[in-house]
């Protein structure tokens, strides 16, 4: 009969991510992981596997437990326009209220590993693309609720705001400076603003408008 495991399985994981988070998946060891996690190497091998799938989980968890939820959250009690909204303010308060200057998990692993790991870029990527998901309902409701300008093109302003969100973790490690991090956002998110401009056009005489 299996003896069970002697820890949390849930816990454990999370003192994986925050091990992986301050020295990434080359930077941790077997050894690291272990005392993180307050485990012995054989049992963390028989429950997790090997380091890489360990580090898969991890970002599993990581991306359920921040990304999924903040989206969740945001969608469910903002609407459209002030949820992208929230979230680059989010994003930009924890990165300065981040003492280790940690930065995203899932972005760090996109510059690290994903470059010449072809498996963790697809798991990768695909986290990505769930954030950029994210833009598009809130794009695609916004318009539909007149709240949007036309002007803006979904697919392509979804694909901004990720690429700005990717920017803005890049920077907050390297220079944690409000003035820089909301200098990046304001104009990117001023695309969703709509121009003060009347929308009606003055008809030369003797035309009638259509």
């Amino acid at each position: 009969m299996a003896r069970p495991r002697a820890f949390n399985n849930d816990e454990v994981l999370d003192a994986a991510i925050a091990c992986f988070w301050r020295r990434g998946l080359d930077g941790t060891s077997v050894r690291d992981l272990a005392t993180q996690m307050g485990i012995n190497g054989p049992s963390l091998y028989n429950a997790f596997g090997d380091k890489r799938t360990l580090f898969i989980r991890s970002l599993e968890r990581y991306a359920s437990r921040y990304m999924r939820e903040r989206i969740e959250r945001l969608e469910r009690h903002q609407s459209p326009k002030a949820a992208i909204q929230m979230f680059f303010q989010e994003v930009i308060s924890r990165s300065l209220s981040d003492p280790d200057y940690c930065g995203c998990l899932i972005i760090n692993s996109a510059l690290e590993v994903a470059p010449h790991d072809r498996a963790l870029r697809k798991v990768v990527v695909g986290y990505l693309g769930e954030i950029e998901s994210f833009f598009v309902r809130c794009l695609t409701r916004g318009r539909a609720a007149n709240d949007v300008p036309i002007s803006v093109e979904i697919a392509d302003t979804a694909r901004l705001f990720l690429g700005l969100l990717i920017g803005l973790r890049v920077a907050a490690r390297a220079n944690p400076d409000r003035v820089l991090l909301e200098g990046m956002v304001r104009p990117a998110l001023a695309l969703l603003n709509k121009s003060k401009t009347s929308r009606n056009v003055s008809q030369p005489k003797g035309v009638t408008q259509c």
